[in-house]
C-alpha cells in the first residue's frame, strides 16, 4: 500500500512570551505575548502533511471557534481530520517563556481530557491501524492508549514511531519501546532512561550508551537529538551509527523544533531512506522551524521543495 501515516497525539494551545531584553525569571520582563497552535501530535501532524506524506491525525480539540480554527489549519496542510473529535476541554494549554535569545526558559502544560481519544481507540482503533502503512504515536499520553495503539500495530504488522510527551508512561512501561521501529528523543528525556549524565559524555561515548541501550531494550532504531549540539543515532538492523551536526540557522523561536526533527527523521524513514539520510532531514526540517516564532515552519512545503539535498536524497529512492 502507499504511505498512510496516521499520527495519535495531543492538540495544545501555546501561549508563549517573548523576552525583549536578558530575561531576569524573578523580575519583569517586557516583550511580545503570542497564542499559536501547538501539541506534540499535532505539530508532527501538520509537518507531516506539508512534506507530502497522506497524514490523518487522530485526537480532540475543543468545541469553540478555536478547535474549529485548528481543524481549518489542519485541512489546509491536506491532513486527514476524520478522527479529529470535538469535545469540551478537547486540548491542552501550555504555557511558555522564551528568553532573549529565543530559548526556552521556562513552561508549564496543562493536559487535554484523554477520555474521548481513549474511546475513539477503543472502538476503531483497529480500523485506524489497519488503513495506516506507518503509525506515529505520541507515547505519554495514558497507559490504556499507549498500550492498545502498539498492541494493534504489532498484531496489524504496521511500524511506529514513537515521540514522547513528558517520560511518565513511558519510564513506568519501558517495554512499549522494545515494539517501536523508531524513538527519537532529547537530551534530557535520554538521561533519564539510561539513567546517565548526557552533560558530561563526549560524543562517542554517549553513542556507545545509546547502542547500548536499544541493544538492551530491544529497539529498532532510536535518534537522540541534542539541541545546538545535533544528534547521535543507531539502527540496530543495520549497525549504523553516527553524529549529525545542525545546519546554521538564526534562532527565533527553539519551541516545536524537537517535532520537527521528528517529522523530518520520520517522513525520510517512511520514504525508504537510510536512518543517517533521514536524520539529515529531520535536522533541515528542525532549523527552518527554529527560523520561525510558530511551532511549525509556515513555509515548510516550499523550503522542503526547493532544497537541493533534500530532493536529492528522496529522488534516488
Amino acid at each position: 500500500m502507499s504511505s498512510f501515516v496516521s499520527v495519535i497525539g495531543t492538540v495544545f494551545v501555546d501561549c508563549k512570551g517573548f523576552s525583549k531584553n536578558e530575561y531576569i525569571p524573578t523580575g519583569r520582563n517586557l516583550g511580545s505575548i503570542q497564542f499559536v497552535h501547538g501539541g506534540v501530535g499535532r505539530n508532527v501532524a501538520e509537518n507531516l502533511a506539508n512534506l507530502e506524506l497522506t497524514t490523518s491525525f487522530v485526537s480532540t480539540v475543543d468545541s469553540t471557534g478555536l478547535g474549529d480554527e485548528i481543524i481549518q489549519r489542519l485541512k489546509k496542510s491536506n491532513a486527514h481530520t476524520e478522527y479529529l473529535g470535538k469535545i469540551n476541554q478537547g486540548m491542552g494549554m501550555w504555557l511558555a517563556v522564551l528568553d532573549e535569545n529565543g530559548n526556552l526558559a521556562g513552561s508549564i502544560s496543562q493536559m487535554p481530557q484523554l477520555d474521548e481519544l481513549e474511546r475513539t481507540i477503543k472502538t476503531s482503533g483497529r480500523k485506524i491501524v489497519q488503513q495506516s502503512s506507518h503509525i506515529v504515536l505520541e507515547l505519554d499520553l495514558n497507559e490504556q492508549i499507549s498500550k492498545s495503539v502498539v498492541e494493534l500495530s504489532l498484531q496489524e504488522n504496521k511500524p511506529v514511531f514513537g515521540i514522547p510527551g513528558n517520560l511518565d508512561v513511558i519510564l513506568s512501561n519501558i517495554s512499549l519501546l522494545n515494539q517501536l521501529e523508531c524513538f527519537i528523543c532529547n537530551d534530557i528525556e535520554a538521561g533519564r532512561l539510561l539513567e546517565k549524565n548526557i552533560e558530561v559524555l563526549s560524543q562517542d561515548e554517549l553513542i556507545q550508551e545509546l547502542i547500548a541501550f536499544v541493544q538492551t531494550i530491544g529497539l529498532r532504531s532510536m535518534v537522540i537529538t541534542l539541541g545546538e549540539n545535533g544528534s547521535v543515532y543507531y539502527d540496530s538492523r543495520t549497525k549504523e551509527s553516527g553524529y549529525q551536526p545542525v545546519f546554521p540557522v538564526k534562532l527565533v523561536d527553539s519551541s516545536g523544533a524537537g517535532d520537527a526533527f521528528f517529522s523530518g527523521t520520520v517522513m525520510g524513514l517512511v520514504r525508504g531512506l537510510s536512518l543517517k539520510e533521514a536524520v539529515v532531514c529531520g535536522t533541515k526540517v528542525a532549523g527552518w522551524t527554529i527560523e520561525s516564532q510558530e511551532n511549525n515552519c509556515p513555509e515548510l512545503r516550499s523550503k522542503y521543495k526547493e532544497d537541493e539535498y533534500f530532493q536529492g536524497l528522496l529522488v534516488k529512492k
